[in-house]
C-alpha cells in the first residue's frame, strides 16, 4: 500500500473539490432543500398521522431504554 502524504492527500482533495465544482455548474438549480417537502402529504392525512404515531412510538421506547439504563 502506498505511502500517505500530505502532498497526496492535498492533491485529491483538490481533485474532489474540482469534481464537486463542476457538478455544481451542472446543475445550478438542483439544490436539496427540506423546505420542498414542507405540504408533501397534505392529501394523505392518514399516512401523517401514521408516521407522527410511528414517531412517538419510537420516542417512547427510547424513554423506557433510557429509564431502564439501556442506552448506548
Amino acid at each position: 500500500m502506498p505511502e500517505i502524504t500530505l502532498e497526496s492527500l492535498a492533491a485529491r482533495v483538490a481533485a474532489l473539490e474540482k469534481i464537486l465544482t463542476e457538478q455544481k455548474a451542472t446543475q445550478p438549480g438542483k439544490r436539496k432543500d427540506w423546505r420542498l417537502s414542507v405540504g408533501m402529504f397534505d392529501d394523505d392525512p392518514d399516512f401523517v398521522r401514521e408516521v407522527i404515531a410511528e414517531g412517538q412510538a419510537i420516542r417512547e421506547a427510547e424513554r423506557e431504554d433510557a429509564r431502564r439504563g439501556l442506552t448506548e
